[in-house]
């Protein structure tokens, strides 16, 4: 019997692919990870070859392959660095922008212009896949969104309140859904001229980093100027640039005279002149945190439903959703893992399979999604490649016992093994892993091989059972995914200080258990034996400015060409003299 499989494509901004089987999420990669060219933009289309041999008919050489991308008005995306900073310092979208944007607003030239693209992308997809047959179909951004928090979440037995927001797609910025019994229904949305992800991007622009990647960097700065009185005073004045709609608490809009936040660079620009970087991080971030719990507070009150389940770009800001989640009208809350565009291949896919079975997908189980590799491909791979160092090679039967003895002695592991993390966040299997008690191996990872900002923090993995241990949640909350935050144990700041923020001492773990990553949690399992203690430090593997590591060639030329001394590759350890 043949299986029931869609595809979802992302082919904004950090393009990706995504497959469900049979109600299964069973693939999803993001194309940076083979082209090895960060926030790779684009048709993904080394992901779907990966993906392609999957939905080969029996004895055919011939392939069907249903797609839906994670947007309706599909554009060319600026995803490399350079263009991207060319067009955030834009005061305006230029003639043909204004052009585009005034058809845009003509349904029935709006729906001719997306059935021509998505029948050039069906074009385009089935001339580089060979043998492909293709058939294209399109769902709302924001809807995207909303089905991988909802969907992901599982929660059907009762009222879902979904909320959205990112820089914008589809034209709007924000929405508000009520998600019940598998069925989706929105009910408010925010125009993208008023968007509060974009507001942050550019004060990322303004601060001299890559907006679209850096967002992060600016929230971890803010908290080394949070207390200060010209924070409050600039945050004040960032407020001033939006209100909610009197009539409608759900939506908000720019006020003040304020132009449109896709081109605010230069209005933004002159608030924060001669004003200190981190006065400025710190009154972003405190405006953005103030602002979206009110507004989860308003559709909270204003729908009656208590469940939130949050997506989209602005939810990547771990310090916002620990603020949401203290908030009293929450009883309990959802963020979907890595939850920028994307995503959107994951929501695409799970809506159109919901939509061509008339099924509901299982919920999100892990986010290990990616590609994985044979004993086989390991050893190839070492015998290939031409190390600039001496290096000694030893199979390990128990390789966790190794890596974790190691860790407990002070060393630094990069571990490679099963398959990769799908998003933002390295989880074990790609990762870089220290011993969290050991704040000289911050300086260590930074100098040698992240080459990371001196003000950002790491994150900690956590045996699941014992993270109550290190941390206090204002309310149960699972956290297996690096997206929340939240305070510390002060009697156990010592035995994980190299994996906190090291000025207000939060920490963003990943919980680990047994039943989504068996051969990590025995890992982790080992370093609690030999050092009492259920955490390490774990950051991502990957050289700065480079995608995560993907095949065993990605992991064997970091280790090589960086600081690192060990690397578990699968079953082997290698080690330089």
């Amino acid at each position: 019997m043949r299986c029931k499989q869609v595809v979802g494509v992302h082919n904004g901004h950090n393009a990706a692919a995504a497959v469900v089987r049979d109600g299964q999420l069973s693939f999803a990669l993001q194309e940076e990870r083979l082209t090895r060219l960060k926030n790779q933009g684009g048709l993904p289309l080394q992901t779907l070859r990966a993906i392609a041999t999957d939905f080969a008919e029996p004895d055919s050489s011939s392939r069907n392959m249903p797609i839906a991308f994670g947007g309706k008005n599909l554009t060319a995306c600026a995803w490399q660095r350079d263009a991207i900073l060319a067009s955030y310092g834009n005061d305006t979208c230029g003639p043909i922008g204004k052009m585009k944007r005034l058809a845009r607003k003509n349904p029935a030239i709006s729906e001719s212009i997306n059935r021509l693209k998505f029948r050039k992308f069906q074009q385009e997809i089935e001339n580089k896949l060979e043998g492909t047959d293709v058939q294209t179909t399109g769902f709302d951004h924001h809807l995207c969104h909303a089905a991988a928090a909802y969907l992901g979440w599982g929660r059907m037995e009762q009222d879902i309140l979904v909320l959205t927001c990112d820089g914008a797609g589809d034209c709007v910025c924000a929405t508000v859904n009520i998600g019940k019994n598998g069925e989706l229904r929105r009910i408010a949305a925010t125009e993208e001229s008023h968007s509060l992800g974009a507001f942050f991007g550019k004060i990322t622009y303004l601060m001299g980093m890559v907006p679209l990647e850096h967002e992060y960097k600016v929230m971890g700065l803010a908290s080394y100027g949070e207390t200060s009185a010209e924070t409050e005073k600039l945050a004040a004045a960032f407020a001033e640039l939006f209100e909610f709609d009197p009539r409608n608490p759900l939506v908000w809009r720019r006020r003040n005279g304020s132009p449109p936040m896709q081109f605010a660079s230069a209005y933004l620009g002159e608030l924060i002149q001669r004003k200190r970087f981190d006065h400025v991080a710190a009154a972003a971030q405190l405006f953005v945190e103030r602002f979206l719990t009110q507004w989860v507070q308003q559709c909270v009150r204003e729908t009656g439903i208590p469940r939130v389940a949050l997506s989209g770009g602005v939810f990547m800001n771990v310090k916002a959703n620990k603020r949401i989640l203290e908030l009293p009208e929450v009883e309990e809350l959802f963020v979907f893992p890595s939850c920028g565009d994307e995503t959107n291949a994951i929501g695409a896919a799970w809506l159109l399979y919901q939509h061509t079975y008339h099924e509901i997908p299982r919920p999100l189980e892990h986010l290990y999604l990616g590609t994985g590799y044979s004993y086989g491909e390991v050893q190839e791979a070492l015998r290939d490649y031409k190390f600039q160092h001496r290096i000694a090679i030893q199979e390990n039967a128990d390789i966790e016992r190794r890596v974790a003895e190691l860790l407990s002695q002070g060393s630094i592991v990069a571990r490679f093994k099963g398959r990769c993390e799908f998003g933002a966040r390295a989880l074990g299997n790609r990762s870089i892993l220290a011993n969290a008690s050991r704040l000289d191996s911050v300086r260590t990872i930074n100098e040698m091989i992240k080459c990371r900002d001196f003000w950002m923090p790491f994150a900690p993995s956590v045996l699941e059972e014992r993270s109550g241990e290190y941390f206090q949640k204002p309310k149960p909350m699972p956290a297996p995914h690096m997206i929340m935050t939240f305070e510390t144990r002060e009697e156990k700041r010592a035995a994980m200080g190299a994996a906190l923020h090291p000025y207000d001492f939060t920490g963003r773990p990943q919980e680990v258990s047994a039943k989504t990553n068996p051969d990590y949690y025995r890992l982790l399992k080992y370093v609690e034996e030999l050092t009492g203690e259920g955490i390490v430090l774990n950051t991502s593997f990957n050289l700065h400015g480079e995608p995560i590591v993907c095949t065993p060639a990605d992991a064997l030329r970091v280790f090589d060409i960086s600081g690192l001394q060990h690397l578990a590759l699968e079953n082997v350890l290698l080690t330089k003299s």
